[in-house]
């Protein structure tokens, strides 16, 4: 299904409805329809069309989901873009997606104005004490100009989305994605949460992200539920907003339901309408998973395993299982996904063996953006996905992961892709070596860290490795950790042993082996 036709379904059915909570804004299904219209209608004036992208940098705001919903009015295809990246990332998402206008909020002014791109620029966001951006104002825009006729929408396999994600190259992938692969999605997440128009979500993590933009806020869109959008996740503002709103359900990596856990007023805040707290990035453990229940007073946690090349769809680890099955990302996988766990060879691994999680699912994408030679690499020869994630299936059927062949990183729901900080750190001229991997962190899930090989005669200063990446990499993607080595495991090809890094310095910093020197500020 065209996702236009099903908000402006949604729409019919509840026109008056509050659809968006934003601080003390709150706007109708017919309002947010209206200025959609208004939306497509000034992208249309600056020369965008059906197939073109719009790129969106974007805080968690209503001109966010305005904008996403002007775009697709026209047929235009939609990139949003992390708003935590620095130059020559945003720059190169701009260019290899070719985006004819990018929405960037004015808080991100600065950056804006430094950026290379062929792009028409509007910024939209608060516009009180911003500096002078240098381009039109997309908000004030869309209040003022009137919609037209619009055109028909697009059939259903049209592309509807760009999701950039890292690749084991260092360089953004964009995942495409067809309006009906997001429908799928949005079907999905809805039926599984068993979700109805009386539902409040909370979209608190950045709406940029697949799952918080297909999962829950097109999911919200299609049961007729009602959105909060929270600006920027902290831990006090994620309280309130759930307290204020009477938030039913709300999705998080886990430090997002960890962190408000140190606010010394936890306790004073009422919690009491929510029937289902999500978590996605990484599993938790049974310890952390019993304090999770004892502090929020609930059993109600439901773990998500997915990832942007499915949607993001894969397996749910349901509240029944949270204790029992405690690290494990589920048994069953979300309904309309097949998951099996297969050998090098293709055959199904039995209990206790390691394999590669492999999926499958309408709403997967469709490949990869100007990269053939990756799509095929992605998937089998009968259609499967190939997540790159290695698991074992204990004799019950759930699966547990046990390591990424991608060498992914999750720190704080975030996923860093260890070369593409490798190829930034290696040109520092102390280094004449380097690698970068997860170390375990109980709050976050994973932090990173450099092991680095200095020239001789250099001493690298952790800090100075900081600011060298400052302008770089995103903040979140810069090691926190910085360990010296001799020199780093090869194979004899020059191949990296990555596992056998993680085996001594995934330890606690106290049983490093002696050749390794911890050298975190």
């Amino acid at each position: 299904m065209n996702l236009i036709s099903m908000f402006d379904e949604s729409t019919s059915r509840w026109p008056t409805k509050t659809l968006l909570n934003y601080g003390d804004e709150a706007f109708s299904y017919a309002q947010i329809q209206a200025l959609s219209r208004r939306a497509a209608q000034v992208l249309r004036d600056r020369g965008v069309g059906q197939g073109d992208r719009v790129a969106l940098m974007c805080f968690n705001t209503p001109y966010f989901l305005i904008g996403v919903l002007g775009a697709l009015r026209l047929g235009a295809v939609v990139v949003p873009v992390n708003h935590k990246l620095q130059k020559p990332e945003v720059e190169f998402i701009l260019r290899h997606s070719a985006a004819r206008l990018c929405i960037i909020d004015v808080a991100l002014g600065a950056l804006a104005q430094r950026i290379e791109t062929e792009a028409c620029l509007l910024g939209t966001g608060d516009m009180a004490g911003a500096a002078d951006v240098g381009f039109d104002h997309f908000d004030t825009l869309v209040q003022r100009t009137e919609a037209g006729e619009l055109p028909a929408p697009v059939g259903d396999d049209a592309l509807a989305q760009v999701l950039y994600t890292s690749g084991t190259t260092g360089q953004p992938k964009g995942c495409l994605h067809s309006h009906r692969a997001v429908f799928t999605t949005a079907l999905v997440c809805a039926a599984a949460l068993s979700m109805t128009h009386n539902d409040r979500m909370l979209i608190a993590m950045p709406i940029w992200h697949a799952a918080p933009l297909n999962n829950w806020t097109f999911g919200t869109l299609l049961m007729g539920g009602t959105l909060v959008f929270l600006r920027e996740y902290a831990p006090r503002g994620f309280l309130e907003a759930i307290a204020r709103h009477r938030v039913t359900l709300t999705f998080g990596a886990p430090i997002a339901l960890l962190a408000p856990l140190e606010l010394a007023d936890f306790d004073r805040h009422d919690l009491g309408s929510m029937r289902l707290w999500i978590y996605g990035g990484g599993p938790l453990g049974e310890d952390m998973a019993k304090r999770l229940m004892q502090r929020y007073r609930t059993t109600q946690f439901m773990q998500v395993y997915g990832m942007t090349e499915m949607g993001p769809l894969g397996t749910a680890l349901f509240p029944e299982d949270a204790l029992r099955k405690a690290g494990s990302i589920g048994r069953s996988s979300l309904p309309g996904v097949q998951v099996r766990v297969v050998a090098e060879d293709g055959s199904a691994t039995p209990a206790g063996q390691v394999g590669e999680i492999q999926l499958r699912s309408e709403a997967a994408m469709r490949g990869y953006l100007n990269d053939p030679e990756a799509t095929r690499a992605a998937y089998t020869p009968d259609g499967w996905y190939r997540s790159g994630d290695l698991a074992r299936v204990d004799e019950d059927g759930y699966y547990y992961v046990v390591d990424r062949l991608k060498d992914l990183i999750t720190t704080g729901g975030e996923n860093v892709y260890s070369k593409e900080v490798e190829d930034a750190l290696s040109p520092h001229p102390d280094l004449a070596d380097v690698a970068v991997i997860g170390r375990p962190h109980p709050d976050w899930g994973e932090t990173v860290v450099a092991v680095i090989v200095p020239r001789p005669g250099r001493q690298p200063d952790a800090e100075a490795l900081k600011a060298f990446l400052a302008d770089k990499l995103a903040r979140y993607k810069i090691p926190r950790d910085y360990v010296c080595a001799d020199t780093l495991p090869r194979t004899p090809s020059g191949k990296l042993q990555k596992h056998l890094l993680r085996q001594d310095i995934g330890a606690p910093a106290s049983s490093l082996l002696s050749t390794f020197k911890d050298i975190h500020a």
